[in-house]
């Protein structure tokens, strides 16, 4: 029994070990993979202006209450940029030349 279990051990290790060949990408497979990296590019801008905006409004709020409550706050962040939209997902394929 354990010789069994030795064996059987052994053989999954060497199985787990074993490579697998690389996947051929046809031209299809990496247009898809090129749209899904800028889609991903995309929604990251889209959660960084989110964020902005949330963290405006979150000042905004305690600019308010701290002047109704009497406190003198200068907004440290007077010259800051505006948050940028990065509006609407748009991708455009590149076009392959012909090689000669």
């Amino acid at each position: 029994m354990k010789r069994l279990l030795i064996c059987t051990s052994l053989l999954l290790a060497f199985a787990a070990h074993a490579k697998l060949p690389a996947p051929v990408l046809t031209d299809e497979a990496k247009a898809k993979a090129a749209e899904a990296k800028a889609k991903t590019a995309w929604a990251g801008k889209v959660d960084s202006y989110k964020l902005c905006l949330s963290m405006d409004r979150a000042a905004g709020h305690y600019f308010k209450t701290a002047a109704a409550t009497g406190k003198s706050v200068k907004p440290a962040l007077a010259g800051a940029p505006a948050c940028a939209d990065p509006g609407p997902f748009t991708y455009v394929a590149p076009v392959e030349t012909a090689a000669k």
